[in-house]
């Protein structure tokens, strides 16, 4: 038998490559690596928080696979169901920032090995000791298969008690609109916790108010729903009513790659400190806790250029949520 996991997450992991120096690629004699991916970005930020997290894929038999295992499982994170493909590569993917705001983002990935995903390759013992699973809308569109391997990943670990949380984190550069929309809203109902942000909340359900969009999804299945405003911050829905969150501020805005997955990571943390954080009660109780936490802990991720680097720990946030100053660390 593994060891206990508060957390199991699937999905694939990248080796990055961006200027070493800043700037755009074209004439850039350096490139750094560093390891980004959705789902090993939430892992990161959740071991720093003081969870255990086991975090699945697949990848290439070749240096990069070993780059990205070594540097997860460097972290405290469990590697141990992740298997090497022997005949297809890791996923590669390369940033720079030659605008203010939001970096370019090019990615290397078609046919991959964790794209291979299918069903046949769920195990029980993924989801055996765990007590929560955390996906993303990332995985569905990455192969052939890989949306009915994350439907029934999603049916199998509530099957085995675990309890589930779904972050769409669309990538409209993976699939075309009509296609991400239909299996997004397909994968809602398999979900106990919806983390999507304001503008997949829109692309999803269309224009209307944030509280709209909080009663919709919360019909469709899940208990909980915590939507990210961005700089206005985060609201979140249960049964019992929703709660809004003011947001934590940052003097400047470095690269907000990441930061989605830093938020999850955050909310995650505090609803998992609570045993039935499903209970009606329960959950409106700890909504403004979870919420606070995961605003400090988005906002802390627009500080850095790596995708989880930064991830602070739970001292950290604890000291920073007692300490309302902006940081500019």
């Amino acid at each position: 038998m593994g060891n206990y996991a508060d957390v199991v997450t699937i999905g694939e992991s990248m080796v990055l490559f961006q200027p070493y120096n800043g700037g755009g690629i074209k004439y850039a004699p350096l490139l750094s690596k560093s390891v980004g991916g959705a789902e090993s970005n939430l892992a990161f930020g959740l071991s720093r928080l003081g969870k255990k997290v086991r975090w699945i894929s697949r990848v290439g038999s070749d240096p990069f696979g070993e780059l990205i295992l070594s540097t997860i499982a460097g972290e405290g994170i469990d590697v141990s169901h992740t298997e090497k493909d022997p005949h297809e590569p890791t996923a590669l993917y390369f940033k720079e920032a030659t605008t203010p705001g939001d970096p370019s983002v090019y990615y290397y990935r078609r046919n991959s090995a964790a794209s291979q995903f299918a069903r046949e390759h769920i195990k029980p013992e993924w989801f055996e000791q765990a007590g929560h699973l955390h996906v993303t809308g990332i995985t569905p569109a990455l192969g052939e298969h890989t949306v009915e391997f994350m439907k029934e990943a999603m049916k199998q670990a509530r099957a085995q008690g675990l309890t589930v949380s779904f972050d769409p984190n669309l990538r409209r550069k993976l699939w075309d609109d009509h296609t991400a929309r239909e299996v997004l809203l397909e994968l809602i109902p398999l979900c106990d916790i919806f983390l999507p942000g304001l503008e997949e909340a829109e692309f999803l359900l269309g224009e209307q108010s944030s509280v709209a969009h909080g009663a919709e999804f919360l019909e469709m299945g899940p208990s909980i729903v915590a939507m990210k405003l961005g700089e206005e911050g985060s609201i979140g829905f249960t049964k019992n009513g929703y709660y809004e969150e003011e947001p934590y501020k940052v003097k400047q805005v470095v690269d907000t790659v990441g930061a989605g997955d830093a938020y999850a990571a955050g909310f995650l943390s505090a609803l998992l400190e609570e045993k039935n954080f499903l209970n009606e009660e329960k959950s409106a109780e700890i909504l403004p806790k979870a919420l606070k936490r995961a605003n400090v802990t988005g906002a802390l991720a627009t500080q850095f250029h790596g995708d989880w680097e930064g991830a602070p720990t739970l001292q950290e946030v604890n000291q920073l949520m007692n300490d309302q100053q902006a940081v500019t660390r």
